[in-house]
């Protein structure tokens, strides 16, 4: 059974509602930690609501924080105790996702997934697997898991849009086009940026990437 996951909700600027972004944050973060990212987007997108849930667990290697699976090199878990983990964690996303849009009354191809570095994972995992392809997708800092078994597992492919820091000392920026020539081999529309000069984190021209991609997705005139 799916956990119900935690978390924020920044209502749209306008009042009215068109779309969804959806935040995922990293490991040893929190919903918070990413909705912050709405006010400078809701500028340009009025009509659309952000949620930022919490991650399933409590992050043992950051107990303020939460995980959405354990990582072995940095908690001293099992492999087997991630896998676990990240298999609860799929369904408590898609039940979330399910939620969120039945409450706010909107569509697949009215959402858009923005994950960051453990969140960046999910949503590269999770999205694809659905029956009804979002948007799109964004991975910040991340990378694809299980590359192997997307072929025979994938269901829609929305488009993608991945962003990484050329000094990214977490998760290294091979990480990017490892996942973006997968994703590609097996039919995805797939944008990249490298975000020169910048470790394991969000720089104002990878968010600003990001809004244009939001804005096509959604047909959004940025002007």
């Amino acid at each position: 059974m799916a956990r119900v996951l935690e978390g924020g909700r920044k209502a749209s600027k306008s009042g009215e509602v068109s779309s969804v972004v959806v935040f995922l944050h990293g490991y040893g973060a929190d919903g918070a930690d990413l909705l912050g990212l709405a006010d400078p987007l809701a500028e340009h997108l009025p009509d659309t609501v952000f949620y930022a849930p919490n991650a399933p667990e409590r992050c043992i290697g950051s107990p303020m924080g939460y995980q959405w699976f354990p990582i072995p090199w940095i908690d001293g878990s099992s492999e087997e105790a991630a896998e676990a983990g990240m298999d609860k964690a799929v369904d408590d996303l898609n039940g979330y996702l399910d939620s969120v849009m039945a409450d706010e009354d909107v569509l697949p191809e009215q959402v858009v997934v923005l994950g960051f570095s453990q969140g960046a994972m999910m949503a590269l995992h999770v999205l694809p697997r659905r029956e009804d392809p979002v948007a799109g997708i964004i991975g910040i800092s991340g990378r694809l898991l299980r590359p192997e078994l997307l072929e025979d597992e994938v269901k829609c492919k929305p488009p993608v849009l991945l962003i990484h820091g050329d000094q990214d000392e977490v998760v290294p920026p091979i990480s990017m086009p490892e996942a973006g020539d997968a994703l590609q081999n097996v039919g995805f529309e797939v944008y990249g940026h490298v975000m020169k000069g910048t470790g394991h984190g969000i720089a104002p021209d990878g968010l600003g990437v990001a809004l244009s991609f939001i804005g096509k997705r959604f047909n959004i005139d940025l002007g």
